[in-house]
């Protein structure tokens, strides 16, 4: 790929200033046109157009500097640049793109980049929000679980002291009595 730090390519094709061609063409490498291409091209390394470079065709490479003008659509796996010569009409599908002040662009333009669905991201923060109530709302039960049994617990021994002092009630009055 082709950028700031790495400025070398290894070309395996020239297609010279003057030279046209009739027909698609394809390189297993990295390629320059410098002439006149009327037919597809597919380059599987970097594709430099240069300035006099002309591709009347859609064009398909792993990364590409242009500064001639392309005709076509644009499908580069990784960077393209589109310097201040470049002339392309037609969409640009990629990863990276860099255009220079006065190069020409029309056509659309595909990124690949994931942009965030806003539903699924409002269904996520929903769901996330529903959970907490319910994750709250389990607390809350469970806390009220907890504060009815410790008050049933409670009450059961209130019950059974007030049945003891009864009982113990009842005993001395009975003792009383017998004592009598």
């Amino acid at each position: 790929m082709l950028d700031k730090k790495n400025t070398e390519v290894k070309l395996i094709a020239l297609i010279g200033n003057g030279v046209n061609l009739d027909g698609d063409f394809t390189a297993q490498g990295s390629a320059r046109i410098d002439g006149c291409v009327d037919g597809n091209v597919t380059v599987g390394g970097t594709l430099i157009v240069g300035a006099t470079g002309a591709i009347n065709g859609n064009v398909t490479a792993e990364s590409a500097v242009i500064g001639g003008g392309i005709l076509g659509n644009v499908e580069v796996t990784g960077r393209i640049e589109l310097t201040n010569t470049a002339k392309v009409l037609g969409d640009i599908t990629t990863s990276v793109i860099v255009i220079d002040e006065s190069a020409i662009f029309q056509g659309k333009c595909n990124m690949h980049q994931s942009v965030p669905d806003r539903q699924a991201k409002n269904k996520s923060a929903k769901a996330m929000k529903e959970s907490k109530k319910s994750a709250k709302a389990a607390l809350a039960e469970a806390l009220k679980e907890l504060q009815e049994a410790e008050n049933k617990e409670l009450q059961e021994r209130s019950a059974a002291q007030a049945d003891n002092g009864k009982n113990n009630a009842d005993t001395a009055k009975t003792g009383a009595v017998q004592g009598n």
